[in-house]
């Protein structure tokens, strides 16, 4: 008799295949439900903490054997022959956690994001308006809640004006009528908004400039991050929130249970007639985190605190695409950012 003993195939590939994309998904699920954690946390006036995956590292052994055991006795009925194999798997994980704290972190929190990000973001594909609503206080003096840029406000916001001006934004962007990037004069490289020379006259930019109040004849037209010196109605001056602040904003878009807000576990805002005010005029269309006691089952995100689960769903893209955008926002404000190449850069011709 002949018997054959094949080795075992090569285990490697599979086990990485396996454990490499589940610990690419836990990985992702894991950062979207601290991000989310943390929002809710903020509408609560409770601190937060951030702890980051710094690396991830394992080792797999795989160890195998194998016989061949025989008993032959006189007579059939006593004839042994049998084959015995064995093996065992073991896999010995190493992850290592980096608390995000110290001077520098808390000075990148509550910096005003850098403009760079913003033309980044835009030109990587993000909608203007949706950048705009998370990432700015106000443009020429007109209110995107910037009261809600930190603790929750006792009075409601001044919003309304905003939304129409990062409305006209983004169909004048997508039209390419209007576009942003560097202005190059002398040595200086500004940040500024361009109108194509051709739409100058056009019903659609005239609105625009009247709703920033700019009276300047120019097609290229300066973005100030602060207080400018320059003439009124010549300059788009714009001020944007640190992380912190869109933090903050995002935060009341979650939905507060009915227990909490009645035995005042969080800060109520009131309308100008007294009545609590509904944070779903502004964030509706644009990130809103639901709360219930039990566990949700159609949740793209989700996490439990305060013994409610808080969780996006899963069809609510909008707010999947903002908590997605948040994410990149906070990775890169959280680093040095250069110049976004010369495909931004603005002619200084008129």
């Amino acid at each position: 008799m002949m018997i054959f003993l094949s080795s075992c195939s090569q285990l490697g590939p599979d086990f990485m295949k396996n454990g490499r994309n589940e610990y690419n998904k836990v990985l992702a699920n894991t950062n979207d439900e601290e991000m989310l954690l943390n929002l809710v946390r903020r509408r609560y006036a409770d601190s937060i903490a951030i702890l980051e995956v710094n690396s991830v590292s394992t080792s797999l052994e795989w160890k195998r054997g194998g016989g061949l055991i025989a008993n032959i006795f006189q007579g059939a009925d006593n004839d042994n022959l049998g084959v015995r194999s064995d093996g065992s798997y073991s896999e010995k994980p190493t992850i290592t956690y980096l608390p995000l704290q110290g001077s520098d972190y808390v000075r990148n929190v509550l910096s005003p994001i850098q403009p760079e990000i913003i033309l980044l973001l835009t030109r990587s594909g993000w909608s203007i308006e949706r950048l705009l609503r998370l990432t700015t206080n106000k443009i020429n003096g007109i209110n995107n809640a910037s009261e809600a840029s930190g603790p929750t406000p006792i009075f409601e916001p001044s919003y309304k004006q905003f939304k129409v001006l990062a409305k006209n934004f983004y169909q004048l962007h997508q039209k390419n009528i209007v576009s942003f990037g560097y202005q190059i004069e002398g040595n200086n490289n500004g940040l500024a908004l361009l109108i194509r020379p051709k739409f100058k006259e056009s019903k659609e930019v005239k609105d625009l400039m009247a709703i920033l109040k700019l009276s300047t004849s120019n097609t290229i037209i300066p973005l100030a991050t602060s207080f400018s010196s320059g003439a009124e109605g010549e300059n788009i001056e714009i001020n944007l929130r640190s992380l912190a602040g869109i933090q903050f904003f995002l935060s009341h878009g979650v939905l507060i249970p009915h227990d909490d807000i009645i035995n005042k576990r969080v800060k109520v805002t009131k309308t100008k007639d007294g009545q609590n005010f509904n944070w779903q005029n502004i964030l509706s269309d644009l990130f809103v985190v639901y709360s219930q006691k039990e566990k949700p089952i159609n949740a793209s995100v989700k996490v439990k605190y305060r013994g409610h689960w808080f969780f996006i769903k899963d069809n609510d893209m909008e707010s999947k695409y903002t908590l997605m955008l948040l994410n990149q926002i906070t990775a890169l404000q959280s680093g040095s950012l250069e110049k976004v190449g010369p495909v931004l850069t603005l002619p200084v011709s008129k």
